[in-house]
């Protein structure tokens, strides 16, 4: 697992709607809910396939508003899993939020 430079950094964001580029060093998105609980199932989801790749996204639950964090400690930035697993998320939202 290599870090991504800047410029691949840019590009991966370019195929991800709604996640941004936090400190360099994270990429971040907030996914919004019908209910507190839809939320919670999110997270479920998230955790239960964080677990099997073992790299583990911050989470914080806002009421309706679920935000991941994702970045690569060991590599002191992001990688392919990280911009791999965000994609994976966005598909969980929207098998969930159909």
């Amino acid at each position: 697992m290599e870090r991504l430079s800047d410029e691949q950094i840019e590009i991966e964001l370019e195929n991800l709607a709604n996640w941004k580029l936090v400190d360099e060093k994270w990429i971040r998105r907030r996914y919004k809910f019908k209910d507190y609980l839809n939320g919670v199932e999110f997270v479920r989801k998230v955790a239960e396939y964080a677990e099997g790749k073992n790299h583990h996204p911050n989470i914080a639950i806002d009421y309706k508003v679920v935000t991941l964090k994702i970045s690569s400690w060991e590599m002191r930035g992001l990688t392919d899993l990280d911009f791999e697993m965000a994609q994976h998320f966005d598909e969980l939202y929207e098998e969930q939020e159909q």
